[in-house]
């Protein structure tokens, strides 16, 4: 089936149909309106259910954090910061794909993220809201986290702009602020689709209420691109900036295995790589549990496997790159320290980053693998395990051994750094097994722009068609 959806290249423009079938745009609407419009499912209702037991130990969690202090986690000296850093810089770094997949792509005209696009910045939205939860609860009195806002204060003290903790409120904050916008101005005609086809008052005034009185003019179409177009170019340095900016947590300090000038190109490959394999993970069960196969296709995967091929490359490259600076610096704490990760008490968490990150991508070389829809999901499950422990290891395993051997110590999680964790995932599926019932999870209008019948000029006359469509036929 892989090779017959791959090779049923269209004789004209020699490419990949984007959307099987050639439905028209009834038919898009119909399968994008129907997970909403439909009856949920048991199966939704199973894994709404599991989402939110985990959900609610993490309440029971963040609870007694607060009730006990931090003291409930396994933090100790030399390791103050260990699993919740470690999850916040996992989380940041899942939002990165959204960005991607929505606002890069989009500027270089990469129509195959029409179907996938919606989701991946709903995902970029719980993901930062996620990150968030850990800034929040590590500092042990979180009801004084304003302190860390640029404003006034009773005790009449700015924060301390020169830290890279303030930049990360700051970097992360914008990030959100501007996902949320992005995410929400694509939903604006989608939302009236769904308002014109709602089944009662209460839901035809909810979503009307959202769409802002969007009725598909050409007035406002015009409107529309232009501000999609411009919250694309602000999102696109997001990409870059976000997690550079959390890589300064780290590579401004003067402590061997975080002071080197690689982290912030190496954060951000990471981060676009557990980001994608998040993407793969939640449509290769999405596409199937509301029947959007011929929506979400086999070529999408295959786009996305070879990005995080390129990007785990990256990372690999990164990896190799770190031990021979550490090594040709001729700086022997800088050395230590990362000998001491590939052969260390921590050892075993190091080969397991390097088996997941660097070992299982070089599968997508093979293009039956990069569309056989099991083998992408375990992948990228594993991708991501590798990632969470990348950011274990760089923490952890900096910390734990310092200049005084007197202070080594070996970090072991609680129960209630675990029970975190958890609940961390129980928000992020909660979240998304929500927006997927009650919002669309394709933007219906993009996809219709990708159908030949959508297309301004004859579509023999012209190979490479332009991203912009027909006002009419996005309507």
């Amino acid at each position: 089936m892989a090779e017959a959806v791959l090779h049923d290249v269209d004789p004209i423009d020699r490419r990949p149909p984007l959307i099987l079938g050639e439905p028209d745009f009834h038919g898009i609407t119909e399968a994008v309106a129907r997970p909403i419009e439909w009856k949920p499912p048991l199966g939704w209702w199973i894994v709404l259910g599991i989402s939110l037991s985990m959900l609610a130990l993490l309440g029971v969690a963040v609870a007694w954090l607060f009730w006990e202090g931090i003291g409930v986690w396994g933090n100790q000296i030399p390791v103050a910061w260990a699993w919740d850093i470690t999850n916040f810089v996992f989380w940041v770094g899942i939002g990165h794909a959204g960005t991607l997949i929505s606002a890069v792509l989009f500027l270089v005209r990469q129509r195959w993220r029409t179907s996938i696009n919606r989701a991946a910045e709903a995902m970029t939205l719980f993901a930062v809201a996620c990150a968030l939860l850990f800034p929040t609860i590590h500092t042990g009195r979180p009801w004084l986290d304003y302190w860390m806002m640029p404003v006034p204060n009773q005790m009449a003290m700015w924060p301390q702009f020169r830290s890279p903790l303030m930049w990360d409120v700051f970097a992360v904050s914008i990030y959100g602020t501007v996902s949320l916008i992005f995410w929400y101005v694509g939903l604006i005609p989608d939302l009236a689709t769904m308002r014109d086809r709602a089944k009662t008052p209460k839901q035809a005034q909810l979503y009307g209420i959202f769409a802002l009185g969007w009725r598909g003019s050409h007035r406002q179409w015009h409107h529309y691109e232009r501000a999609y177009l411009l919250l694309a170019g602000l999102a696109t340095p997001l990409v870059l900036s976000v997690h550079s900016v959390v890589s300064f947590d780290f590579a401004t300090s003067q402590l061997p295995g975080w002071h080197t000038t690689i982290f912030p190109p190496y954060f951000v490959a990471g981060a676009i790589f557990s980001g994608l394999a998040m993407v793969i993970t939640l449509m290769s069960i999405s596409r199937v549990a509301f029947k959007m196969e011929h929506i979400i296709n086999l070529l999408h995967f295959d786009r996305m496997a070879r990005l995080i091929l390129a990007t785990g490359s990256i990372v690999g490259y990164a990896y190799a790159t770190e031990f021979f600076v550490a090594w040709y610096s001729g700086n022997l704490y800088e050395f230590f320290a990362f000998r001491n990760r590939a052969m260390g008490p921590y050892a075993w968490a190091y080969w397991t980053m390097v088996s997941c990150n660097v070992v299982v991508p070089q599968i997508f070389w093979f293009r039956k693998l990069r569309v056989h829809i099991p083998t992408l999901f375990i992948a990228s499950i594993f991708i991501n395990i590798g990632m969470w422990f990348e950011r274990f290891v760089i923490i952890v395993t900096s910390l734990h051994r310092d200049f005084m051997p007197a202070n080594w110590d070996y970090f072991r999680p609680t129960i209630w750094d675990i029970s975190t964790l958890i609940g961390s995932f129980g928000l992020f599926f909660t979240l998304f097994t929500l927006f997927v019932r009650f919002l669309p999870m394709v933007a219906i209008a993009e996809v219709k722009g990708v159908l030949p019948q959508a297309h301004a000029i004859p579509h023999e006359t012209s190979p490479s068609v332009p991203y912009r469509q027909e006002e009419g036929a996005r309507a």
